[in-house]
Parts: structure tokens; sequence; C-alpha cells
């Protein structure tokens, strides 16, 4: 079992935040370049064949510090948690599995709190050690949601005590079972009690259907709530990643094929951090490359200011309707102020001369700066895709390889053997 404090040692690499633009480097960048290549450099140094404990360091360098988990092996894994609380607490594994639930699954964090203060736990996860009303004994009993009287055995309670009938159970369950995850950490439907009701009583009062819907949010529960493990990210997969910290990489590979980055779930990507990882992909979605591209191709008009984009013929520009304003692309001019005089229909000398005055260094120096941007993002995002698609092709062919060709294969072996 991993220690949850190596858990927020991992989290703490997430919170290196860079406010550099995303193309620009520095000496620190170039430093840290440096010092990257040099822990590569590191990773590969010759190992002495000669050396007795050359083998060792060979396997450990290469072990897998990650497992993929099915159905069956995270009810397995929640199994073993379960009973392993329940025989160190001495408490029944309904409850264990309540305590687990409340404190994500984490075993060392049941056995810290619990030993440090067992009333203090049973408080917060709803456990009373004992009723906390008297159950009458008698043959009737006035259930508190519908206030009708039912007989002893129609009636129920959690471990606190408060008894209600069996449709209002049933219905009370339903309602949280749709509701979603929630109902995991259902209470006592006594406003004033914060008892919860264990699973045994889901079992006993809820619907087939219902009761499924409930263990698939109990499962789910194991590998969403624990700091250990996570889901396969790729679409349609089941499985699970139960992750060991430590090992130095996050790259991990699904049973589905599917390789990716266990610290920020996206796809493999190492040597890049997550962080420039998940700075690439902001840029992909962000509006910032348009108003760029505007910005660097455009320019606004002077009446309406609607950005104007030209790529070919004469300077003289016509805005569209309603606006219909006529003006001079390069000094944003109106039409009717020139002519042959400020140098026709493909010049402007009026341009021309503020230019040589400085009028508009400011927006020219915006305009190339949102340009160059643009064509180094353009020049980045080009090969990315390339990459992109070569690999999705790589994969759709390997598919096809495993699915076709190998059962093919296999086919005529049977045949002619």
């Amino acid at each position: 079992m991993e220690s949850d404090d190596e858990f927020d040692m991992l989290d703490a690499n997430d919170d290196d935040d860079n406010d550099e633009d995303f193309y620009s480097g520095g000496d620190d960048d170039a430093a840290a370049a440096m010092d990257s290549d040099e822990a590569g450099v590191a990773d590969y140094e010759f190992i002495d064949n000669d050396s007795d404990d050359s083998n060792d360091v060979a396997s450990h360098r290469y072990q897998q510090n990650y497992t993929v988990l099915t159905e069956a092996d995270i009810r397995q894994h929640q199994e073993e948690d379960i009973m392993r609380i329940s025989t160190v607490l001495s408490i029944s594994k309904v409850s264990a599995s309540t305590l687990l639930r409340y404190y994500s699954w984490s075993v060392s964090k049941v056995h810290d709190e619990w030993f440090a203060d067992e009333e203090k736990v049973r408080r917060a996860v709803g456990l009373p050690e004992k009723p906390v009303v008297d159950y009458p004994n008698a043959q009737e009993h006035n259930c508190g949601i519908c206030f009708e009287t039912y007989p002893r055995d129609k009636m129920h309670a959690a471990a606190c005590g408060h008894p209600f009938c069996s449709s209002c159970w049933a219905g009370y369950i339903s309602t949280a079972i749709n509701d979603g995850p929630g109902c995991l950490m259902l209470r006592c439907p006594d406003p004033s009690c914060g008892a919860v009701v264990c699973q045994d009583m889901i079992n006993a009062l809820a619907s087939a259907e219902d009761k499924e819907k409930y263990s698939r949010y109990f499962i789910r529960s194991y590998v969403e709530d624990n700091r250990k493990t996570k889901w396969c990210p790729a679409p349609g997969c089941d499985y699970a990643i139960d992750f060991i910290v430590g090992g130095g990489s996050y790259d991990v590979t699904c049973r589905c094929s599917y390789s990716f980055c266990w610290n920020c779930t996206e796809e493999a990507h190492r040597p890049v951090d997550c962080g420039t990882v998940a700075k690439w992909i902001l840029k992909n979605s962000a509006e910032s490359e348009n108003m760029n591209w505007i910005l660097a191709n455009s320019k606004p008009c002077p009446k309406c200011k609607r950005p104007i984009e030209k790529n070919q013929g004469c300077m003289h520009i016509t805005c569209t309707p309603p606006c219909k304003f006529e003006f001079c692309w390069l000094c944003l001019g109106a039409w009717s102020d020139h002519g042959e005089r400020t140098g026709g229909f493909y010049a402007c000398n009026r341009y021309e001369t503020a230019k040589q005055e400085g009028v508009y260094d400011e927006t020219e120096k915006r305009r190339e700066m949102a340009k160059n941007s643009l064509e180094r993002y353009t020049h980045y995002y080009e090969r990315w895709a390339t990459n992109q698609s070569s690999r999705q092709k790589a994969l759709a062919d390997l598919q096809q390889m495993q699915t076709v060709h190998v059962s093919k294969t296999f086919y005529y072996q049977g045949f002619l053997g």
C-alpha cells in the first residue's frame, strides 16, 4: 500500500506555472533544456556487463510501475481492502466499506483517523455504536414518513434506530440511487439524524434495477475516489490503471493499446511535461489564434470597425452594407480625399509620409508581432497535425492486421493442420 504523502508530492508537479509566452524561450529555458539533456544522457549510460549488479540496475530501469485492472481485479482489490479494515478494526464488512468510501478508499487514512479518535470518526461517517432511539417492542409501529401504522415485520431502521415502513424506505432509496453516486453515503430519512444507510439495507429493500445501479456506483467509486487508480481515458475502455509512485515515468499503456500520461490523462507525451501539453491543448482550442489571424491579416473599417481582409486588388476599399464606407487601405483615410495627387489606386503618399513620421509605428508593430506569432504557431501546428495523422493511420493499420490478417493466418493454419 502506497503512502498518500507520495501522491501529494506527485500533485505538486502540476503547480509550477510558466507565465512566459508559449513559444518564447530564454536563458532559463535553455538551461532547463541542457539539464534535461544531461539527465537523458545519465539515463542511457553504458552498464558494465562485468558488474555483479548490472542486471538488477537494468531490470529496475525498465520495471513497469503500474498495473492494468479489469472489473474483476477492481472488485478483488476492493474486497481485500474491506476485509483488511474489517479485520483490523473488528467491525462488520458493511461498516468497513462505509469507512473506506468516506476516506476515499485509503486504508492508511482509515487506520490513522480511527485509532486517533474512534468516536469522532463514527460521528462524521454516521456509524453510531448503538441506536440513538429505542426501537419499541410492539406489534405495530407508525411510519415517520407516511404516518401509517404497519406490523413490526414491515418496519426497518438504520443503525440509528429510526423506524420507517418498507414502501417509504424503497422510495427513498430509489430516488437517491437515481440521483447519482451520492447514494453511496445516503443518510437516515429523519432530518435530525446523520446515520448512514449501509449497503445491507440497500440490498434488502431496493429493486433489482436499483441494486444494479448501486453496485456500479460502488465499484466506480473505488477508481474515481482512489488517488492510486484512474480509468483509461480511451473511448469505450473499461480498464483502470493502478499506479505505483516512484517509477520515474507517468507513461502507461492500457490493454486496449491506448497510451496516456497517468498524471494528466492526456495522450503519452514524454519527454514533454504536462504543463507544456496543457498550454498546447489550450492554444489549439482557444480563440486567441483567431484573433491573431484577424490582427495580422485584416484592418478595421474606419467607420464601423468591422475587420476587413484584403488579399488582392488596389487600395480602394468599400466596406460591406449597410456601412458602404470607402477608404484607403494603407492610411485608412476617406477615399474622397484620395486621387492622382496622393498616388492613385496602388499607392498612398499620405501613408508614406505619416509612416516616416512614425504615426503608424505602434499599429504596424502589433500587426507584425501578430503575424510572426501566427506563422510560428502554424509552422508547429502543421507538423504536429501531420504527425498525429500518421500515428492514427499506423494504429488503424495495426488494428486491421490484428483483426483481419492474424485471424486469416489462424484459419489457414487450422485448415492445413
